[in-house]
């Protein structure tokens, strides 16, 4: 079992996690009662999802209706899709992590499973008190991040019960938010607008062509415009890193080969 003072070194060290995660999570389950779900579906999302940019993205896709006609599978496809490129990141993180993760026993089915942006961060940098079971330790930090977000999520829940519907107006607003912080922290982290920039050309592109007819239907169904928006953001980042990185192998070969000649 973990001492004690090792469990309150885990929590002083995901004490800026709390505030991060709870004050994400309740504006999550305010959203998803303005929209008329029942209220202990948010804290539900978030014990078996448990990623607020993927409960976010769900919640408001499912309440515009934009998938509303489609047949079942289409709408899972799509869901599916757009799911799976919004958390594509967690695959690098998991590689990253196979060697920390190594000899954590019992614990490593519940660190994969709690991994998150935060928590990988945080884990990434963090050392292992001397006297402490790592895996116990590392569970510590995922656990408690873990339930940050579900209390976030089932506080804006319950209040949103006691809140008269016209003042949740706008609460949508905090996924928009949510993305744009996250973009410009992307930013000033890599100092790399690359993908952001990608991200925003590709995403007017899609909406332009769902808004272009052919034969009276649109180029592109509203339905699938998020879906062809990320597969074009990808491939044009892909694209475009192959050719620049190209050019700056290139570049820096010639200086080099410049400064051996010297």
């Amino acid at each position: 079992m973990l001492s004690n003072a090792n469990f309150r070194t885990a929590f002083k060290a995901t004490v800026p996690i709390l505030f991060g995660y709870v004050s994400i999570g309740i504006p999550f389950g305010l959203m998803s009662v303005s929209t008329g779900y029942p209220w202990w579906l948010a804290p539900l999302m978030s014990l078996v999802v448990f990623s607020g940019t993927a409960q976010y993205l769900a919640i408001a896709l499912f309440a515009s209706g934009i998938l509303a006609g489609t047949s079942f599978w289409t709408t899972l496809t799509t869901f599916l899709g757009i799911e799976f490129f919004v958390g594509l990141r967690h695959i690098f993180y998991s590689l990253s992590f196979i060697k920390k993760y190594e000899g954590t026993g019992k614990w490593k089915l519940p660190l994969i499973y709690t991994l998150s942006d935060e928590t990988y961060a945080l884990i990434s940098d963090i050392q292992v008190p001397e006297d402490a079971n790592k895996g116990e330790f590392y569970a510590a930090i995922s656990l408690l991040d873990y339930s940050y977000w579900f209390i976030g999520t089932l506080v804006g829940s319950v209040a949103g019960q006691f809140i008269p519907a016209g003042y949740l107006d706008g609460v949508d607003f905090a996924l928009t938010a949510l993305f744009i912080v996250l973009m410009i922290n992307q930013i000033r982290t890599s100092k790399d607008w690359v993908p952001s920039v990608v991200g925003v050309i590709t995403a007017c592109v899609a909406v332009a062509l769902s808004y272009i007819n052919v034969n009276g239907k649109p180029i592109l169904p509203s339905q699938h415009i998020i879906l062809v928006g990320l597969s074009l953001g990808i491939a044009a980042i892909i694209f475009v890193k192959g050719v620049f990185g190209k050019k700056t192998e290139t570049t820096n070969t010639d200086k080099n080969s410049s400064r051996e000649e010297k």
